[in-house]
């Protein structure tokens, strides 16, 4: 399939700037796969919009402070988005505007850190870079900066701190939020537990493979870049419960959809770790997720195939045109769908 047949024209105005006050007034529009029918609701609906005895899985990740401004040894500035630590003093990173700069290229970062640019194993968007000494996440957070997708045209804030985390984040690892995740609060998830709905969890820590466009003609040839995931024995349990006994997995997030049928085996869902570049397009059969709440994507990318091979590539653009009627929020901090 083309890429160009997962493209739409979005208003910039549409593309939400700011996270609005308070993340469970966010707007939700409820799409029903077998009828097509559209509900606008909000995010305080959500516990009585999911089935009684579903099990819901959650993404735990916590964003880092990822994005750090250095200085290159011949002069001006470029910017490092920190990826993943291959070793103390060894990390993979995105580069700004030296994306071309060779290998022993240095790097001056605050606090007197200086990076060596080296050869590496990592995706060819990526470079490696090579610290004079450890780098860890308490440094991210002392001299990083929140790693607001380039869409938000803004610097970060402290407010960023907190609205850019889910209220559940645990392990630190992500360079972006898993933002369907981002509407959900206590007293959300204290409702869903109230009403008989098994909360579960995975990690899966958000990479290159969840935020960076399709770039090829046809989404055939596009790769996906490798992310990492773990999914605990108690939510193995779960999730093969519910699949065994035809009750809802509800995934909130691509990123959990991509873990789940990642993670998934005829013996059912694998625990413990594992690393995965499933690109998720219109031919997949999906085998454990049965409903899907996510944000707006945004065109030609790797989470609207994704949402398209769930719900229908023509049912997702026509709901997306009346989304962008309605004026729905788009991206991070806009509004959500509820796929069911």
């Amino acid at each position: 399939m083309k890429t160009s047949q997962f493209s739409f024209d979005l208003p910039e105005e549409l593309i939400a700037q700011e996270p609005i006050p308070d993340r469970a007034a966010a707007r939700l529009l409820v799409l029903d796969r077998a009828d097509g029918s559209l509900r606008h609701e909000t995010i305080s609906a959500v516990p009585r919009l999911v089935d009684p005895g579903a099990v819901l899985v959650l993404n735990d990740t916590r964003v880092r402070k990822a994005r750090v401004f250095a200085r290159r040894a011949g002069g001006g500035e470029t910017e490092l988005l920190f990826l993943r630590q291959v070793d103390p003093t060894l990390w993979e990173v995105l580069l700004g505007r030296s994306k071309r700069a060779r290998s022993g290229s240095r790097l001056e970062l605050p606090g007197g850190i200086i990076g060596v640019l080296v050869e590496g194993e990592g995706d060819p968007e990526t470079r490696m870079v090579r610290f004079d000494q450890p780098l860890n996440d308490d440094w991210l957070e002392s001299h990083g900066h929140v790693p607001l997708p380039p869409y938000i045209k803004r610097e970060d804030s402290p407010r960023d701190e907190e609205r850019y985390q889910t209220v559940f984040s645990r392990v630190p690892g992500s360079a972006a939020a898993p933002t369907a995740g981002l509407h959900f609060t206590p007293r959300i998830l204290q409702e869903l537990s109230e009403r008989g709905i098994t909360i579960a969890w995975v990690t899966l820590h958000v990479g290159l493979g969840t935020f960076l466009p399709i770039r090829t003609e046809t989404i055939e040839d596009h790769a996906m870049h490798e992310e990492h995931y773990a999914v605990p024995r108690l939510t193995k349990i779960a999730v093969d419960t519910a699949v065994a006994e035809g009750r809802p997995v509800v995934a909130v997030g691509t990123t959990v959809v991509r873990t789940l049928e990642s993670a998934w085996s005829n013996a059912g869902l694998r625990e413990g770790e594992g690393r995965t570049r499933l690109f998720i397009s219109p031919a997949y059969r999906f085998n454990v997720v049965s409903r899907l709440m996510t944000n707006f994507h945004t065109p030609g990318s790797s989470l609207l195939v994704l949402v398209s091979a769930f719900a229908g590539r023509e049912l997702i653009l026509k709901t997306y045109a009346e989304a962008i009627r309605l004026r729905y929020r788009f991206y991070s901090y806009g509004d959500a769908m509820l796929i069911r």
